[in-house]
């Protein structure tokens, strides 16, 4: 099969490699998947800079976590009808060496969930990190309906679902936007609210929007740049819902303020999500995904011959949206 691998870290063009290497096999409880489209996210490609270090230790990777295709074989203790099902795939880069920017991936069936026939293969490769790293980042402490939810970085991959999930949810929400392009991603996604972090008045502007109230979660794309805003507005008892914090990796916390409001952190890392957490977004996406409930972006669609291209799309994060590889 064709595929992508690397065996070293370091920048996309010097390590990323492309050509014809051994099918996998379905193993027990695996489905063999010929992959239709992959979907690169921003931790496959530090990855493949070096953020794990021991990712090599058992030989070359191919990267990759997110994809979509059809199963054309399946291991032991898999249902045979499960043969020619559309599939959406996720975590197929974790633990564990072979992602889906090949032409076939063999995965546990339970990272391969149905993909329901209206939806394409190029939404299929956008599900997995994004969409359930949203889902768990507003629904991990129950049902929001009647909260106000605000949202760091709304026009951003995990941001722009998180207002979407929300919103439906019945919550009042507030996402922040530093210009009209992403203000306006950010209305249409479901905001009711926008405000401009990059203002002076940043904090005035949350609390103006909310009439005042403090708020009850925030989603939040950059945990310790934000922390002394989030901690202001939060009310006693919210909770902040992280899933980065690339600007300041080890932020100091303002322990007391926080014990005194009762404040809750939760990290969010879709590798580490419980099952029963998985399933359950799952089972939301798929119900959305069939009656046409969620919007989609899709900033690149390229092919596998241009995934050094993808990576350096996204290391330059001027894009929005999802950066997709046609494989077939």
């Amino acid at each position: 099969m064709r595929a992508a691998w690397f065996e070293s870290f370091g920048s996309a063009k010097d390590v990323l490699q492309l050509g014809d290497i051994a099918s996998p096999t379905a193993g027990p409880l695996e489905v063999l998947v010929r992959v239709h489209t992959s979907g690169v996210n921003p931790s496959d490609v530090k990855k493949r800079a070096g953020s794990f270090p021991g990712l090599l230790d058992d030989g070359f990777v191919i990267p990759n976590s997110d994809g979509a295709g059809v199963i054309e074989a399946v291991g032991e203790g898999v249902d045979a009808n499960r043969i020619g099902e559309r599939v959406w795939l996720y975590q197929a880069q974790f633990a564990r060496r072979f992602g889906t920017a090949a032409e076939y991936v063999a995965i546990d069936s339970r990272r391969a969930p149905t993909l329901p026939d209206n939806v394409s293969f190029e939404i299929g490769a956008c599900l997995g990190i994004p969409v359930m790293t949203a889902h768990r980042a507003v629904f991990a402490d129950g049902d929001v309906a009647g909260q106000t939810v605000l949202v760091t970085g709304g026009a951003g991959r995990v941001g722009y679902y998180a207002i979407q999930w929300a919103a439906k949810a019945g919550a009042t929400v507030i996402a922040t936007a530093s210009n009209e392009a992403d203000r306006t991603t950010c209305t249409d996604a479901g905001a009711h609210h926008v405000v401009n972090h990059r203002d002076d008045d940043f904090l005035a502007q949350i609390l103006a929007a909310s009439d005042g109230a403090l708020i009850d979660r925030v989603v939040d794309v950059e945990f310790g740049a934000n922390l002394p805003t989030t901690v202001e507005v939060l009310k006693v008892g919210g909770v902040i819902a992280t899933y980065s914090s690339m600007q300041d990796p080890q932020p100091k916390l303002p322990f007391f303020q926080m014990m005194y409001k009762d404040l809750t952190i939760r990290t969010i890392i879709v590798y580490a999500m419980p099952e029963a957490a998985k399933n359950q977004a799952i089972e939301d996406i798929n119900k959305a995904l069939s009656i046409d409930a969620l919007q989609h972006r899709i900033a690149a669609n390229l092919s596998l011959d241009e995934i050094v291209k993808s990576n350096e799309v996204i290391e330059q994060g001027s894009i929005r949206g999802a950066v997709i590889l046609t494989i077939q």
